[in-house]
């Protein structure tokens, strides 16, 4: 009986998410498509490392692994809205971890001890973004199920985790000669690669499909500092009223900060000093609100009015709706034909 090693297993699953994201051959999956290609190498380079222990493989473990913290920091790093930055400086540890290995027989640098921070650097980095909430994500979409905020912060800690892993074995090959480092290495890889994995090929549920602004966003932004919230408030919910932004699938805090006219930093800060939510938030109850008119003056399927009111998937609309109301969508629905729905819509203004 043919046996392939766990990590073998890891490696095929990765290829599988990696053959996934590739056929969809859009520009916007490109850091997602590197952070498992480089998952699936080094899981690869893993399983082949401990069953043949060939050097070559020793030389590309260290390198390929270095590319995954700079991979994962680009998969948000694309959410954050504004001008694009030059992708380049983050492969340099990269370049760094590859001259090492080239002359590691010469000079023996702890080559898993500068990996180790580097998976310490980018992970801080990302759970402090994740931390300071939605507004360090304005090129995200709004009203998702999973909140890159929280998605960031996830991933952040997984790689501090992986980062230990590193060091563990740095402290391995100190103090009893690299007699574990097998062990250490199949663990954690297999433990964190397909978890870190899933978190950032979730992020795909925060790219907004269309990456060009459209004309109706070339309003110029005015700082409102200063300025009351109940203000910013007011405008934001006219505006939304008026030209329905809430239907839009692809909205991100960076294109309603240009439609509204208002920066995006101080409408999610009204927002979350008056309602106590955040925009996300916001956005997915005035959806709700429309889908509740709508369940209740037509015939239309409840799927067309998801698709109608700015949702994408169905577990969100049903999760998002049942939050809201305390029903389903197709009890609000059979209450509103009985006649029992009085009442039940909420103002923005009073809620």
């Amino acid at each position: 009986m043919i046996q392939i090693p766990l990590p073998a297993v890891v490696a095929i699953f990765l290829g599988f998410l990696l053959c996934f994201v590739v056929m969809q051959r859009e520009r916007r999956l490109r850091a997602i498509t590197v952070f498992l290609a480089a998952s699936t190498a080094l899981m690869l380079i893993v399983s082949l490392r401990w069953s043949f222990d060939a050097p070559v493989f020793r030389f590309l473990q260290p390198v390929v692994a270095s590319l995954l913290p700079p991979a994962a920091w680009l998969c948000f790093s694309g959410l954050s809205g504004g001008r694009r930055r030059s992708v380049w400086p983050h492969f340099l540890p990269g370049a760094v971890i590859l001259a090492l290995s080239l002359f590691w027989q010469w000079v023996q640098t702890p080559i898993d001890a500068i990996l180790a921070c580097l998976f310490f650097g980018y992970g801080c980095a990302l759970i402090w973004r994740g931390i300071q909430g939605e507004e360090r994500f304005a090129g995200a979409r709004l009203g998702t199920s999973v909140p890159p905020d929280r998605v960031a912060t996830f991933v952040g800690v997984m790689l501090l985790l992986s980062g230990g892993t590193d060091f563990a074995i740095a402290l391995d090959f100190e103090l009893g000669e690299g007699t574990h480092v097998a062990m250490i290495v199949s663990v954690g890889n297999m433990l964190l690669l397909p978890l870190v994995s899933w978190a950032v090929l979730s992020v795909t549920r925060n790219l907004p499909e269309s990456e060009a602004p459209q004309a109706t966003d070339a309003h110029k932004t005015q700082d409102l500092t200063g300025v009351d919230d109940a203000h910013v408030l007011a405008e934001f919910h006219r505006v939304l009223q008026e030209r329905h932004l809430y239907r839009d699938p692809d909205l991100t805090l960076e294109r309603l900060a240009r439609r509204v006219g208002i920066p995006g930093r101080q409408i999610s800060q009204a927002v979350n000093r008056r309602l106590g939510r955040n925009v996300s938030q916001e956005i997915n109850w005035w959806r709700i609100r429309e889908a509740q008119a709508l369940l209740e003056q037509s015939d239309r399927s409840v799927t067309e009015i998801m698709f109608e009111c700015g949702f994408q998937t169905k577990s969100n609309f049903n999760t998002t709706f049942r939050r809201v109301t305390g029903l389903s969508p197709s009890d609000w629905r059979r209450r509103a034909n009985k006649d029992l729905s009085a009442g039940a819509s909420l103002d923005p203004e009073t809620r």
